[in-house]
């Protein structure tokens, strides 16, 4: 009886250890599968972050690209304004000095006119108002940048003068403008015409 009791005892550890057993591999194959999946998961994190870095150095680059081809806009732009503007400068100059070109021989008769007026009473008037038209002709082409050449005295300059008569006159230094024919004028710093001299020594 006592044999039958430890008998049944020595199977129910044995089936217990089994179970045990069978429990402990269950365990292991489910630690397996966990690792498994743990790895599949870590693998595949690893590969969308480098998919992330790879996507993320893809747009630095667009990025960079479109900065320096909006830079480049911006200059090209900006070397077209300047040009423009320059361009646009040279255009009202150019059409400013034809016109100054065309109202000086307008200023030399006003100039001509002004001398030869008679002393009289009733030329007084007449040359007031000959006079202040001048002088207001004179004004606007100030106004605009047109300056009188000043030469009487001064050396002469093939820059600035047209010499058409030549002297000798001791009481002068040499080239030494003595008389002036017609005026001269510039525009800024462009001589519009040269003034018409004579020249000593």
């Amino acid at each position: 009886m006592v044999d039958n009791k430890n008998l049944e005892d020595d199977e129910i550890k044995d089936k217990i250890e089994e179970e045990t057993l069978e429990e402990v591999k269950e365990e292991e194959q489910d630690l397996e599968d966990i690792k498994k999946v743990l790895e599949e998961a870590l693998s595949a994190e690893e590969e969308a972050n480098a998919a992330d870095d790879a996507s993320k150095d893809s747009k630095d680059a667009k990025i960079a690209d479109l900065e320096d081809r909006l830079k480049r806009q911006i200059a090209e732009f900006d070397n077209f304004r300047k040009r423009t503007e320059k361009e646009k400068s040279a255009m009202f100059d150019m059409g400013a000095r034809h016109i100054i070109e065309a109202i000086l021989p307008t200023i030399d008769n006003f100039e001509r006119g002004l001398k030869t007026v008679p002393e009289d009473k009733e030329a007084k008037a007449f040359y007031e108002g000959m006079e202040m038209i001048y002088k207001q002709m004179l004004k606007v082409l100030s106004d605009v940048g047109v300056t009188a050449i000043d030469c009487l005295d001064k050396e002469f300059d093939l820059n600035l003068h047209n010499a058409v008569m030549h002297v000798e006159d001791e009481a002068y230094g040499n080239n030494i403008i003595i008389e002036e024919f017609q005026k001269g004028y510039k525009y800024k710093d462009t001589v519009i015409r040269h003034s018409m001299v004579k020249v000593a020594n």
